[in-house]
C-alpha cells in the first residue's frame, strides 16, 4: 500500500546539472530521491517531474510526484520532513495527497515559463546566474508585436532543438508577455502553453531579440513556423534566465487564453 504525493517545488538551477538524475551529477531528482531513501530507510522511490529543466535552469512552480511505501504522512508533515533533509538551494512549498491516477507529466493541462534578460553593457555578478544577457539596444513594441504571432495552435517545429525525442511538435500557446522593467534593466518573457519543446523557450527569446534588434523582421515568426525549419532560428538564449514558473493542471484560466482574442 502506498499514498501518492503530489508537490510543488522550487529550486534554484545554478548548482543542479538539470532536473532528471544522471549518474554521477548532482540533480533535483537525484536530491530528492536521496532524501525519500533515508526517510523510509532505504527504499528506493522514484520522483516523477513535470518537465525535466536543463543544467542551470531554475524553477518557482515545479511538481512532482512520488508513492510513499510508508505510512501516511499528513502533507505539512511531509513538506516539514523533507525540507529539513534537502541542501538550501530546494525546498517545498506545496504539498497534497492524490489519487493513484494522476500523474504529474500526463495529467497537466499547461505550464507557465518565465524568463528573465539583463540588458546592462556587463554582466552584472549578482545577476549572472539569474537572468540572460543581451547588451544591445531593443524594440519593446517591435517584441510585443511579433510575439502576437506564436499564438494559438501550431507546429512548433523551427522552435524545437535536436535532441529532443517528441515526434509530434503541435502545441497551443495561450498566453505570450513581454516587458520591461526600467528600474532592473531587464526584459520579462512569460509563456503559457499547453506543452514546451526541448528549449523552446530558449529560442523563443532568441527570436525575439532578434527581432527588438533589428536582425529580424517584425514579422517573421509566420515564416519561420511555416518552414518547421530548426535552421532557420539557430540562437538559443542562456539556461540561466529560465525558470518553471507554474504547472495548470485544471485548464488555463481565461484571463490567460490571448489565443482566443
Amino acid at each position: 500500500m502506498t499514498t501518492r504525493y503530489k508537490m510543488t517545488i522550487a529550486y534554484d538551477g545554478h548548482l543542479f546539472h538539470g532536473f532528471q538524475s544522471q549518474p554521477h551529477q548532482r540533480t533535483v531528482q537525484g536530491t530528492v530521491e536521496a532524501a525519500l531513501k533515508k526517510m523510509t530507510k532505504g527504499k528506493n522511490i522514484i520522483v516523477e517531474g513535470s518537465g525535466r529543466t536543463d543544467a542551470g535552469v531554475h524553477a518557482l512552480g515545479q511538481v512532482i510526484h512520488f508513492d510513499y511505501p510508508d505510512k501516511e504522512i499528513p502533507p505539512a508533515r511531509m513538506i516539514c520532513a523533507l525540507n529539513s533533509m534537502l541542501p538550501l538551494d530546494i525546498v517545498f512549498k506545496e504539498c497534497e495527497i492524490v489519487n493513484s491516477d494522476f500523474h504529474v507529466r500526463y495529467s497537466a493541462k499547461g505550464k507557465w515559463y518565465r524568463y528573465y534578460v539583463s540588458l546592462d553593457r556587463f554582466v552584472d555578478p549578482f545577476k549572472r546566474f539569474y537572468t540572460g544577457h543581451y547588451p544591445y539596444p531593443v524594440d519593446i513594441d517591435k517584441m510585443k508585436m511579433a510575439a502576437r504571432d506564436l499564438l494559438g495552435t501550431h507546429d512548433f517545429t523551427s522552435f524545437a532543438a535536436s535532441g529532443g525525442q517528441i515526434k509530434n511538435k503541435v502545441r497551443t500557446m495561450y498566453y505570450v508577455n513581454v516587458a520591461k522593467n526600467e528600474q532592473s534593466n531587464e526584459i520579462v518573457f512569460d509563456f503559457i502553453c499547453s506543452g514546451f519543446l526541448y528549449n523552446m523557450v530558449r529560442i523563443l527569446v532568441a527570436t525575439l531579440l532578434e527581432i527588438g534588434r533589428g536582425k529580424r523582421p517584425v514579422d517573421d515568426i509566420p515564416r519561420v513556423i511555416m518552414t518547421k525549419d530548426r535552421e532557420q532560428v539557430r540562437e538559443t538564449a542562456q539556461a540561466s534566465g529560465l525558470f518553471l514558473y507554474h504547472v495548470f493542471y485544471e485548464d488555463v484560466p481565461e484571463k490567460y487564453r490571448l489565443d482566443r482574442e
